[in-house]
Formats: C-alpha cells, structure tokens, sequence
C-alpha cells in the first residue's frame, strides 16, 4: 500500500461546480458536509484506508530561522497556503488507481443548497525513496 496525501485548497484550484464559498453556507449545510467528511473516514477506517485527517484554520504564520537563535515571523511576499489550503486526508491505497477514486468520492462532499461540491482536491503521493539526481 501507498500513502496519499489529499488536500482541500480554500483558493487556487479550479473552481468546483458548486462554487458556493463556505462562509455562505448555512449551518445546516457546514454540518452536512462535516458529517460527510467524518462518515468518508469512517469507510476508509473500516477498510484500513484510512491514516489521518485535520481541517486547518485560516490563520497561519510564515517562520523561519535567521541564524544563531533569532526565529523571526514573516508573512510574505509567498502565496501564503493560510489562503489557500483549507485541510488535509492521508490515505493507504493499494494503487494510485484506487486513491484516484477515494479523491474522487471526497470530492462529491455536500455543499451548498446541499448539493455536492464536486471539487477539485490535490492527489500526492508521499515521497518513498530518496529522489535521484542525474547530470
């Protein structure tokens, strides 16, 4: 099996086809799609599909070392991924086929007017043996 990361991207990706931003939903409408979410692991947990989730909030901090104990906070001028991604999945799949179609149905995730969101959702796989360089 294949670890995969799947993340959600508040701005960047193609619009989905239900383009409601999410601070327009009603509660009623977050929790559906909350539930969804939960109920997604759920089936991944029960057929050991599933490794981790997290929401992220929308607040973040670029930090970086500046030499000899002195981490200061920056904030720019980098696209910023407080903007732009909203969460994160790992997933266990046995192909790259089969994580393509969990994506996929994590993508049908309900939205607005509880209609599902059908948006575009980053596939990576995690990085298993050390990379190569050639000349």
């Amino acid at each position: 099996m294949a670890k995969y990361l799947l993340l959600k991207h508040y701005r960047g990706a193609p619009p989905s086809v239900n383009d409601v931003p999410m601070d327009q939903w009603t509660p009623a409408e977050i929790d559906a799609h909350i539930q969804y979410m939960n109920d997604f692991a759920d089936r991944l947990r029960e057929r050991g599909e599933y490794v981790d989730s997290q929401a992220l909030a929308p607040q973040g901090t670029w930090v970086r070392s500046d030499g000899a104990g002195k981490p200061p906070v920056t904030d720019g001028p980098f696209a910023e991924t407080k903007d732009l991604i909203a969460g994160w999945m790992i997933i266990d799949a046995d192909t790259y086929e089969r994580a393509v179609e969990l994506a996929a149905e994590l993508s049908a995730a309900p939205g607005a007017g509880g209609e599902p969101i059908h948006e575009w959702l980053e596939l990576r796989p995690f990085l298993t043996a050390k990379p190569t360089v050639t000349e």
